[in-house]
């Protein structure tokens, strides 16, 4: 009986229920549209980062997982690590940011990175020919809808389109090292170093040799295994404090909308609730049906803000796919639908409680 009550009264009034449910499947949308950024993000550069083939990665010191701050490597430093014990051989690189936070662009020497990785696979055009030339992986070519023997800008200046790659291996842009050095004033140094060894077997052992030469100990030196393992959510804290502010707000705006909904449809009902009290309805009975209705607003928003996330997800993926890699994350389904779920039981509790002790007199002769 209950559930039927529930139903009419969704049904009784279909513009304030889908308003409803669509306000409160927003931040549900927004949630699921964060956590999938971040996880899209991260899951892209570890498939960028095990792409290249190398066994160990050396960083700036004083640099970060996600940042490269730091004092450059001197580009010395790739043919004395070249000459240490199982390593066959290590190809320096200088990654700078291009847009935002999210897309870079990576100087390679073109033969060593070929030596190291098996080379590119393009799906047109080809390797560098000339100083300027720059090659595009698929995604960052469909944003910027490039095409080979085309020019783009990046970093203020101009670049000729050599060849389009198939993305996965180190960066979504690549360019000649010792152009971008020049081109950026950065000459004769690196940011990154990746080293090969004979057999990854040796991987731990040669990490431990590394640190402890002398000038060496203040370097972040991974392997490549550790590093692509720590490149998770949970490791970046300000991107888990945003989160759970986002998840914060999601559930406020749930409370705000389910409260201001159900008390007005409180008041719209004062002599419903009255001629039920007078039926002999207790007042559990009329609070369970004020929470069911919530709880019912909460799932419907819940299905539309999933819906809704798959398409922010499409419209990312056709405007910004280098820039902004997104994926579904169905696990947060169920922490969305539940963070969304008791912020509008928590709604509805002050409504259902005034329509609980509403006297059934009073409510009857309510106009």
């Amino acid at each position: 009986m209950t559930a039927k009550l529930v139903l009419e009264n969704l049904k009784h009034r279909p513009m304030r229920s889908l308003l409803s449910i669509l306000l409160i499947g927003v931040p549900v949308t927004l949630i699921l549209c964060l956590v999938g950024l971040s996880h899209g993000f991260i899951e892209d550069s570890q498939k960028r980062a095990r792409g290249i083939g190398a066994d160990i990665l050396m960083r700036p010191k004083t640099s970060s997982l996600l940042s490269l701050n730091g004092a450059p490597i001197p580009s010395q430093m790739v043919g004395f690590l070249a000459r240490q014990p199982h390593v066959t051989m290590a190809t320096g690189v200088l990654s700078v940011t291009v847009e935002g936070v999210t897309l870079g662009a990576t100087g390679i020497n073109y033969q060593e990175f070929t030596r190291m990785c098996g080379g590119f696979n393009f799906r047109s055009g080809g390797a560098f020919q000339r100083p300027d030339d720059v090659i595009l992986d698929d995604y960052y070519a469909s944003q910027t809808k490039a095409q080979p023997g085309d020019t783009i800008t990046l970093l203020n200046t101009k670049w000729h389109v050599s060849g389009i790659m198939e993305s996965g291996k180190l960066s979504h842009i690549v360019l000649p090292i010792a152009t971008l050095q020049e081109r950026i004033g950065n000459q004769a140094n690196v940011n990154q170093i990746y080293l090969k060894l004979d057999d990854p077997a040796n991987t731990d052992a040669t990490v431990k040799y590394l640190l402890a030469i002398p000038g060496l100990e203040g370097y972040p030196i991974y392997s490549m295994e550790e590093f692509t393992s720590l490149l998770n959510v949970n490791n970046i804290p300000a991107l888990a404090g945003f989160i759970a502010v986002v998840m914060g707000i999601g559930v406020v705006i749930g409370f705000a909308v389910v409260c201001l909904s159900m008390y007005m449809a409180v008041l719209q009902r004062t002599r419903e609730i009255g001629i039920l009290k007078s039926l002999g309805a207790s007042k559990a009975f009329i609070l369970g049906i004020i929470l069911s209705e919530a709880f019912f607003l909460g799932l419907g928003g819940t299905i539309l803000g999933i819906l809704m996330s798959y398409g922010a997800a499409a419209l990312i993926h056709a405007l910004k796919p280098a820039s902004l890699p997104m994926v579904i994350v169905y696990e947060w389904w169920w922490y969305a639908g539940a963070i969304t779920v008791v912020g509008a039981l928590l709604g509805a509790l002050y409504p259902g409680l005034t329509a609980a002790s509403h006297d059934p007199i009073e409510a009857l002769s309510y106009e």
